[in-house]
């Protein structure tokens, strides 16, 4: 294996014909290919993080999530000329198998089940071999013969030749020796700015943490066995760097994180130190870019990061450490065992109904499932343009204000499960994006997006003390937004939601567009009453024209919003602001955006 650049150089695997074993071999070899990318990754994401070299980092993040669908569609030509539909059924087959295709297929999962005895990635592997074989078969053959619908391989107590993470024993070496050593222990070429009192902060808010919590159980000490762990590596998004770590007590687990940045001299300096489930939880969020984290065994690092934040399901834990391809199986499989144990059905949203997607959930599910309208009632907007939008998001920063998605294509589902009311909408408005028999609704491509509560109803429901604090939060989200160079387009309520612990999050992009394209503009004097009066504007408006003293008119309808939004956001009513925001985003400038409360941090500390 040699390096070339930003690629690898692999030579083919010999092949024995058509064999199986062979097929088996050049599927794992395929994805070999892509995990070994996918580590090269992150060891370039450290280099770049040395070097302050943030675009770089920002550029690597967009980039891998290629990466896969690249290796996939290698592999799978290559299978298609090598087989040359001798063992693929053709549409004059009517996809079927022939007694001999039938035992191929099959033995080619054998053949590739026998290849994963000693993988460390075994997990991912099965994933990549579903999606080679979904390019090659059949809907109808997608079922555990031919692919992995459950698993083949455990990976409960599966690791690499090393541990993946690191043990410490404070109460042998003292909590500011294994503090010390934490920090260290990663050998960043980049020196600390003032190690010593880093050393300080961490340990004196451990302990402050450590007191209040133990106080309150019945083991009022650090055990003679207490021990830290810590991930060997680090987690890279953005310009920051993440030492993920437990420490373990009396079988009991306390989480954290310690946060590492650059000061403006170039070195470094940890931030914060976060220690709750919810404070990891907001830390591996849904609404924030895939971390880059060298993994030589993936499983171990979720299995440990599961430890920490115990209601964050596994899918959403690996789509947040950059392996989002095996967060989908997951949660795929994690939706077919709640369809199977669920009785309610599907049906539309409630809520107002979008002009471009039709929305659908199931009320025992806690997600929400949108297909994109045949007609959209938008124009200028096809179904092109809004896919499009979505992969905008997907490989943007979402800086935690914009929801991930999973993006399904050929999803059957059982038809006595969809409500009469939910069926006539899918006919009416998606009939081309689904296929329908007696017993089967197949969904040709779907988002499933997490359920929030959607803001409109949230303000309609918030109590006074509670109100000002969610338009804060509105505002908060839309300047975070246009910073990271997305402006939103439809700034209405309702295409805002509000998580479980709180926090303002955009979720719908079809008229998402980056702040670099827009121009906003002051709305210019009226040459006289008559033009002011006039339903027509008297001034020419360009396609990407903004006129944001406008959005008072839709969005401070209700008084109490009013005051709570000027209070806190007039600015953003204002054409001056939006252009110095643009401005700043061309330049290249990244802001600071922390995945924490600035109470975290210990410069706002020092600043109080």
């Amino acid at each position: 294996m040699q390096y070339s650049g930003d690629h690898i150089n692999i030579q083919p695997v010999a092949s024995s014909g058509l064999s199986p074993a062979s097929v088996a071999s050049l599927m794992l070899h395929g994805f070999n290919r892509h995990y070994s990318l996918f580590r090269y990754s992150a060891q370039r994401a450290k280099s770049l993080f040395e070097s302050r070299q943030w675009q770089g980092i920002q550029q690597l993040t967009r980039e891998r999530i290629e990466y896969y669908d690249t290796r996939v569609n290698e592999c799978t030509n290559t299978l298609k000329k090598q087989l040359k539909d001798s063992y693929i059924p053709s549409e004059d087959q009517h996809f079927e198998f022939t007694a001999k295709q039938l035992d191929f297929w099959q033995s080619v999962k054998t053949e590739f089940i026998k290849l994963l005895a000693d993988h460390h990635q075994p997990e991912c592997a099965e994933t990549f071999f579903n999606s080679v074989s979904c390019r090659i078969l059949h809907r109808s053959y997608y079922n555990n013969d031919f692919m992995f619908v459950r698993p083949a391989v455990s990976t409960d107590y599966l690791d690499g030749v090393k541990p993946s993470y690191r043990s410490y024993y404070p109460l042998k070496n003292g909590i500011e020796k294994t503090v010390s050593s934490i920090l260290t222990d990663y050998g960043l070429a980049a020196p600390f700015t003032d190690l010593p009192s880093d050393v300080h902060k961490i340990s004196r808010r451990a302990v402050h943490h450590l007191r209040n919590i133990i106080k309150k159980t019945t083991d009022q000490r650090l055990a003679p066995d207490c021990q830290v762990h810590t991930l060997k590596s680090l987690f890279f998004r953005n310009k920051g760097a993440y030492i993920v770590g437990r420490l373990v007590n009396h079988n009991t687990v306390y989480p954290f994180a310690i946060p590492l940045i650059h000061d403006a001299s170039g070195h470094l300096r940890t931030d914060a130190l976060l220690y709750t489930s919810d404070d990891l939880s907001t830390l591996f969020s849904f609404t924030r870019a895939y971390f880059l984290v060298d993994m030589e065994v993936p499983s171990a690092y979720v299995r440990f990061l599961s430890s920490l934040i115990p209601r964050k399901p596994q899918a959403e834990i690996y789509t947040a450490i950059g392996l989002h391809k095996q967060g989908k199986t997951l949660f795929y499989r994690d939706f077919l065992q709640h369809l199977e144990h669920s009785h309610d059905c599907f049906d539309v949203a409630p809520g107002i109904h979008g002009l471009v997607m039709t929305v659908f959930t199931q009320p025992s599910y806690p997600y929400v499932f949108k297909m994109i309208r045949d007609r959209i009632r938008k124009d200028d907007m096809d179904n092109a343009t809004v896919r499009s939008k979505y992969l905008l998001v997907k490989k943007h920063d979402r800086v935690g204000r914009m929801a991930d998605t999973w993006e399904y294509s050929q999803v059957a589902l059982p038809k006595s499960r969809f409500a009469p009311a939910l069926l006539k909408e899918l006919r009416d408005q998606t009939p081309a994006q689904i296929e329908e028999t007696d017993d089967v609704i197949v969904l040709k491509h779907v988002y499933i997006e997490r359920r929030m509560t959607p803001l409109n109803i949230y303000i309609q429901r918030a109590k006074d003390s509670s109100l000002e604090s969610i338009v804060r939060q509105y505002g908060d989200a839309i300047k975070e937004l246009a910073a990271a160079n997305i402006f939103p387009g439809d700034m209405l309520y309702k295409n805002f939601g509000v998580t479980r612990l709180g926090r303002v999050v955009f979720y719908d992009y079809d008229e998402i567009q980056k702040m670099t394209e827009m121009n906003f503009r002051k709305i210019p004097e009226a040459p006289n009453e008559e033009a002011e009066l006039s339903a027509e504007p008297w001034y020419p408006v360009g396609p990407n024209d903004v006129f944001p003293e406008e959005f008072r008119f839709f969005l401070l309808g209700n008084p109490k919003v009013r005051d709570a939004f000027l209070k806190y956001h007039s600015d953003l009513l204002e054409a001056q602001w939006w252009q110095n925001t643009r401005e700043q985003v061309a330049m290249g400038k990244l802001s600071d955006m922390f995945p924490y409360e600035p109470s975290r941090r210990f410069e706002y500390i020092r600043s109080k």
